[in-house]
């Protein structure tokens, strides 16, 4: 079983590797600033960038898709610059003070900064596809924007009320997680082929492996140890978020059990003890299983939609990922 986030991105960016290293040099140049403060900003972003997993799977869905091009370098700078400025933009709205291990913009340069860099990053995203007459891009890129604002709009709504049914987590994991992902894999396609029925097929391989990737990922903070989630477990219940494993749990219980539960996941006060309570609670009613066994039916939908690909290193690897998803321990 893969353990590490890194390895797999290493593992699966394999037949991508010296495309990787001419986009790193790509990427670096589109975040150039003449003002010496925004400039300084962003050397200090690029020393924290993650795993380039975007930009990966941008790569591997043209390679899988006829070829990659010039136009998967626009298009894969694109959503790294959105996915950041969104990263930028969430610390401020989270009062976060750390990012990947480092201080955040926030914490650095305070909000104000934050939010204008953030700004800056957006509309670099966006210029590029007009510099570039990639107006196919600029479409996908802007619904994406509009969803994953929604989305987290929809979860602070939904966080203010009681419960949230199964129907309404879908849509706000659909939004905020997998549009990002479902866009980088139909922008691979769009840079790589005409072909509309082999795009949409990437784009819906994209949100089904995004919303896999977020279902296990709530199903990790029910199961996993600190030691090995890397931070610690049971955020979720502490945060007051409803998730999949708990919302089905909820679902298969009593109305005085529903009423316990809730109380303590809603008053954001849960000690470790309280934590455990509900963990046991979800575990007993099934919560953990119905949803690690959804997030497998995804995966194994995304694996369905890449049947009609031809064979090559860049369809293996993607299927490799949408098989690690649901195998993750991190």
């Amino acid at each position: 079983m893969i353990s590490s986030t890194n390895k797999i991105a290493q593992d699966i960016g394999e037949p991508i590797r010296q495309e990787l290293d001419q986009f790193d040099a790509y990427f670096r140049k589109q975040m150039k600033s003449n003002v010496a403060l925004l400039d300084v900003v962003v050397r200090y972003i690029l020393k924290s960038r993650g795993k380039q997993l975007r930009p990966i799977l941008v790569f591997l869905s043209a390679g899988a898709c006829g070829g990659i091009t010039q136009r998967s370098y626009v298009g894969a700078a694109m959503v790294e610059l959105l996915h950041t400025a969104t990263l930028v933009h969430d610390d401020v709205v989270d009062d976060a003070m750390e990012r990947r291990g480092m201080a955040s913009i926030n914490a650095v340069w305070k909000n104000k900064v934050a939010v204008l860099v953030g700004d800056f990053l957006l509309s670099r995203g966006l210029l590029s596809a007009v510099e570039h007459n990639e107006f196919a891009f600029l479409a996908v890129t802007s619904r994406t924007v509009r969803r994953m604002s929604e989305g987290e709009l929809l979860q602070m709504q939904k966080s203010r009320q009681r419960h949230i049914d199964e129907e309404t987590y879908y849509r706000i994991i659909s939004d905020k997680t997998a549009s990002l992902i479902s866009t980088c894999c139909e922008i691979g396609a769009i840079s790589a082929t005409s072909d509309e029925t082999i795009q949409s097929n990437m784009r819906q391989f994209g949100e089904c492996l995004g919303l896999a990737f977020q279902i296990r990922d709530d199903v990790l903070d029910y199961t996993s140890r600190t030691a090995i989630l890397g931070k610690p477990v049971g955020n979720d219940v502490r945060e007051g978020k409803l998730t999949l494993p708990l919302i089905y749990a909820l679902q298969q219980s009593r109305n005085g059990e529903v009423k316990k539960v809730l109380n303590l996941v809603k008053s954001k006060k849960a000690n470790d003890k309280e934590v455990a309570y509900v963990h046991d609670f979800v575990d007993t009613h099934g919560g953990n299983a119905y949803a690690q066994q959804k997030a497998k039916e995804l995966s194994e939908e995304a694996i369905k939609l890449l049947e009609s690909l031809k064979e090559s290193p860049y369809k293996d690897a993607l299927l490799q990922f949408a098989r690690y998803v649901v195998e993750r321990e991190k």
